[in-house]
């Protein structure tokens, strides 16, 4: 890895107020406070943008919001991890470091050079934009290795995609089915788990699919990556996670 590190000023050199584009936010305010206050440039889901948070150790852990990173930012607990563009586009690992004072500082050349590669939040002085990936400072627990199987990794993996007729719904529309049926000794597990449409569900009904003369589009596993990650990096503002998500770490938790 290439990494070129911008050293931290001293607390005592810094401003204060988060929302005046600062390190430290002013006595008695806290950071959660302070994010009430900033005001999205793209849209009231800026702050609800994802953001991938690596351990100490740069490996991926987990997925949370553009509000709870810039919290940690403010707190100094994490720093942004900036892939460069082509690096990005190409899967490598070139990047830079900033804490939140050094990324607010380089706005004007972001939004000048590449503001169309971010999304952006508006403080009181400036506007910022929002990271993809922050490091965690003091952080070495190493993630998990299993992909947790809860309803959203299994709409995920499916992809919104009934398994029996082949039909895309929206997530409303569509139900986990048992392929070997709860009554005939069916277990809550991914091989025996697929997304259903309510039509093609209430056909099967306690059936197996042989039974109901039904065929799968494609026999249910576990996969070894987390299908919700793999989602999001088919959208271009999420290409420099690919740095960090090898087939190690591909199982990152979402927050």
């Amino acid at each position: 890895m290439n990494r070129q590190a911008k050293p931290k000023r001293p607390r005592s050199e810094r401003g204060a107020g988060t929302v005046e584009v600062t390190d430290a936010p002013p006595s008695g305010v806290s950071p959660p406070a302070l994010l009430a206050a900033i005001g999205s440039v793209d849209g009231a889901s800026a702050l609800d943008s994802k953001v991938l948070v690596l351990n100490r150790m740069y490996m991926a852990m987990r997925v949370i919001s553009a509000r709870r990173a810039f919290t940690l930012l403010f707190k100094d607990l994490a720093e942004v991890i900036h892939v460069e563009p082509a690096a990005a586009a190409n899967g490598q690992s070139q990047y830079l470091t900033y804490n939140f004072s050094s990324w607010a500082e380089i706005a004007d050349l972001q939004r000048r050079f590449e503001h169309d590669r971010h999304e952006w939040v508006r403080t009181v002085r400036s506007e910022i934009a929002i990271p993809r990936i922050i490091r965690l400072l003091g952080y070495d627990r190493l993630p998990r290795q299993e992909v947790k199987l809860n309803r959203r990794n299994l709409f995920a993996r499916d992809r919104n995609q009934c398994q029996y007729c082949g039909h895309s719904f929206p997530t409303s529309e569509l139900s986990i089915d048992h392929v070997v049926p709860r009554s005939l000794g069916g277990v809550d597990r991914w091989d025996n788990l697929v997304c259903a449409c309510v039509r093609c569900n209430a056909r099967k009904g306690g059936r197996t699919p042989d039974q109901a003369h039904m065929k799968l589009q494609r026999p249910p596993k576990q996969p070894r990556r987390n299908p919700v990650i793999a989602l999001r990096l088919g959208h271009d503002k999420y290409a420099s996670w690919k740095a960090f998500l090898d087939d190690a770490y591909w199982s990152v938790e979402l927050g």
